[in-house]
């Protein structure tokens, strides 16, 4: 369920590293917690995004859950698939609804996240 080529965080966001751009996404376990997902705040292309700090929010009809970058960086890119259909993240949170891509400024805070296999032990003591 959880992809091996992912690292994730804590607070249920997923990171892909392909040369230096990380694309970043919520988690399965996310968006089953917040339920139907209605609205997708994202900031625009050219933001800085700090690892640990919002850089945006997800609105479902439950509640309003802010989304924290794993990585430090500048967004090059988001998805605008989801200002349409922002239900796609309940249907794919790892695949077409990524959130957004971001060139990364510090590439080793990849080795401070959770591998698949540690995400889902977190998953389980939490």
């Amino acid at each position: 369920m959880y992809p091996e080529n992912f690292n994730y965080t804590k607070e249920h966001e997923w990171v892909s590293v392909e040369g230096d751009t990380g694309t970043i996404g919520i988690t399965h376990h996310a968006q089953n917690e917040l339920g139907d997902i209605v609205y997708v705040d994202l900031p625009k292309v050219g933001t800085p995004v700090a690892q640990g700090k919002s850089f945006g929010s997800v609105e479902s009809v439950k509640a309003v859950s802010d989304i924290y970058s794993p990585v430090t960086g500048e967004v090059v890119a988001i998805n605008e698939l989801l200002a349409t259909n922002p239900e796609k993240l309940n249907e794919d949170p790892h695949g077409d609804a990524w959130l957004i891509k971001v060139k990364l400024a510090a590439p080793e805070e990849i080795k401070g996240l959770m591998s698949p296999a540690d995400y889902q032990a977190y998953l389980g003591a939490a």
